[in-house]
């Protein structure tokens, strides 16, 4: 009876369980906040990144859900949530018994409050608190009222570390209090099927394969860059855009392909994942993407580089600390379908410089946005709050 019951199925399935808590036993556990798992989303992404990593060799992590991505819920439901979810949290600690909370957050009012509430549960409980933020915006400008400024203060200096993703944070954060414990950690990338596989060189003279890989909203350039086709077209350059991604505003895109004339030269692929997106990125020579959002640090920048798909974007939040001018891609200005259309000519008529940019993007990438680096990086980070 003893043996058959170890061969069943349940039994193995038990003992794998039991295997891994032994694992975990004397481990410091890290709880980790961020949306689903399963959610479309660069926090989702960057946690799914850190449980993969060499830290779950050294630190028992965990996932506490927050947020509304990846949830179906009502108005009234997220209204329960809200409510609800610091005790639910304090339950959570009391159970699992973590030594650090690792906040992902965004620098802006909804999440500010959230967070606040989940720091103070998390001090009190007696956890470590790392604080990461994954936007672009300055302390400074949350608020308005030197009251509510004072509160995010104090927020900022509660958290044991507080990491951000540009250097131009950092001097944000200093400006507004130096006793911030800041420190610079950018994204990173799982560099599989896009470092290791080798490109296929450009034919001379074919049109250039433009790409645009993200959420379609205005403020990621998408409007600007069809705007530079257009300028492009009359002007008798060949080329082929593809879009990737979903937004509210894919229905204004459409009508101003249609508007515009670029019906053959446009393709709206829709989202793309995991090997089709590798594929998407490897198959493109340019990567079109003169955002002015409020940007961390765009993973489609990481990406595209990675791949050997040289960008054309803006030099805003942390895009500046990864690519330089000339070098891995080009800057031109937000709101200038002119710059656009003359940064993709000046791409299509040299070459062997876009041949260049796209090798030192990969270099790039490679010495400095890896998993392996954003592990090691956390993992001083965890050993000293710890």
């Amino acid at each position: 009876m003893v043996s058959s019951c170890i061969n069943c199925e349940h039994c193995i399935g038990e003992k794998c369980q039991l295997d891994w808590e032994i694992g975990q036993m004397g481990k410091v556990g890290i709880v980790l906040f961020g949306p689903s798992l399963d959610a479309v989303s660069g926090v989702s992404s960057h946690v799914k990144l850190l449980m993969a990593s060499s830290l779950a060799d050294r630190y028992k992590l965990m996932h506490f859900q927050v947020g509304r991505e990846g949830r179906a819920e009502n108005k009234w439901q997220r209204m329960a949530r809200f409510a609800f979810s610091p005790l639910q949290l304090a339950v959570f600690l009391v159970r699992k018994k973590p030594r650090i909370v690792h906040i992902n957050t965004s620098m802006d009012r909804k999440a500010f409050w959230r967070d606040l509430t989940y720091l103070i549960v998390a001090r009190l409980l007696g956890c470590r608190v790392v604080n990461q933020f994954h936007s672009g915006s300055a302390p400074q400008s949350l608020f308005s009222s030197p009251l509510l400024s004072s509160i995010l203060k104090r927020f900022l200096l509660a958290s044991h570390v507080v990491t951000v993703l540009s250097s131009g944070a950092v001097r944000s954060h200093r400006a507004f209090d130096s006793r911030i414990a800041v420190e610079l950690v950018p994204n990173a990338i799982d560099t599989k099927g896009l470092l290791d596989v080798e490109r296929e060189r450009p034919v001379g003279g074919a049109p250039l394969r433009l790409v645009f890989v993200g959420r379609i909203i205005r403020s990621k350039g998408l409007f600007e860059s069809l705007a530079a086709l257009k300028l492009l077209k009359d002007q008798g350059l060949g080329f082929e855009l593809r879009v990737a991604g979903s937004g509210p505003d894919e229905a204004e895109v459409l009508e101003s392909i249609a508007r515009l004339g670029l019906t053959s030269e446009v393709t709206l692929l829709g989202p793309v994942f995991g090997a089709e997106k590798d594929r998407l990125w490897l198959g493109s020579d340019v990567q079109v993407f003169p955002t002015y959002h409020n940007e961390g640090l765009p993973y489609s920048i990481l990406e595209s580089m990675a791949a050997g798909c040289v960008p054309i974007t803006c030099p805003v939040a942390a895009i500046p600390d990864v690519m330089r001018d000339g070098v891995h891609g080009l800057f031109v200005p937000a709101h200038d379908p002119a710059a656009v259309a003359a940064a993709i000519r000046r791409l299509a008529d040299n070459r062997a410089e876009l041949l260049c940019m796209s090798a030192a993007g990969r270099q790039r990438i490679a010495e400095n946005y890896t998993v392996d680096r954003l592990a090691a990086r956390f993992g001083e980070i965890y050993e000293r709050v710890a």
